[in-house]
């Protein structure tokens, strides 16, 4: 009796083992796709009808929306760097500076963009900070030095840092550091995010 029920405890046990192993292996696998069919959805519905292949086509291509949505951010890209690109822009700025509502949305989104794709040498911005309490660390954006009422008020010198949630980087805190308890790290910005998105699986070099 004791050997049938080694058997089967041994037997459930394998079972269970193949049970995690399997959620382990679908859990990024069915991210990866949940994630790609928002990204399909999300480009249909932005993308104008005339120029979606699938508007003509008897039956959908799956993710043609993604790879024209690619495109085109892509030549919007290139156009934005040349000379007319340029001049463009400026006048879509200040169209949009000059509008009540849209220009704080605006200037606040383009501030926000500006600081995590700008490139300067030698300029850390991914840093280490004490969250949510002492003896525990967590992975942020410092954004910029805080010089405005509230530095002035509590008279310290403090950061303004973004902490990202995880596995979803586009939502988080803004927290306000003393600049003593902010330590800048030397990994860069792709490495910081793929380190977050990846619930700290990915070790960055």
């Amino acid at each position: 009796m004791s050997e049938i029920k080694k058997r089967k405890t041994s037997f459930i046990n394998k079972l269970r083992n193949y049970f995690f192993t399997g959620v382990v292996v679908l859990i990024p696998i069915g991210i990866t796709l949940y994630f790609t069919l928002f990204l399909i959805g999300i480009s249909s519905k932005f993308l104008p009808k005339e120029i979606n292949p699938n508007h003509y086509l008897p039956y959908d291509i799956p993710g043609v929306e993604i790879v024209i949505s690619i495109f085109l951010i892509t030549f919007i890209g290139w156009l934005s760097l040349s000379f007319i690109g340029k001049k463009l822009l400026d006048i879509l700025n200040n169209i949009l500076k000059r509008i009540p509502i849209l220009r704080t949305i605006y200037s606040a989104l383009s501030q926000m963009t500006e600081t995590f794709t700008k490139d300067e040498s030698g300029k850390k911005n991914v840093v280490l900070i004490e969250y949510p309490r002492k003896g525990m660390w967590a992975v942020g954006f410092a954004t910029k030095d805080n010089t405005g009422e509230i530095s002035t008020k509590t008279k310290k010198n403090l950061v303004n840092v973004f902490v990202p949630t995880t596995p979803n980087p586009t939502s988080g805190f803004l927290l306000m550091f003393p600049k003593e308890d902010v330590i800048y790290l030397d990994m860069t910005f792709e490495e910081a995010s793929k380190f977050i998105v990846s619930a700290g699986t990915s070790d960055p070099k």
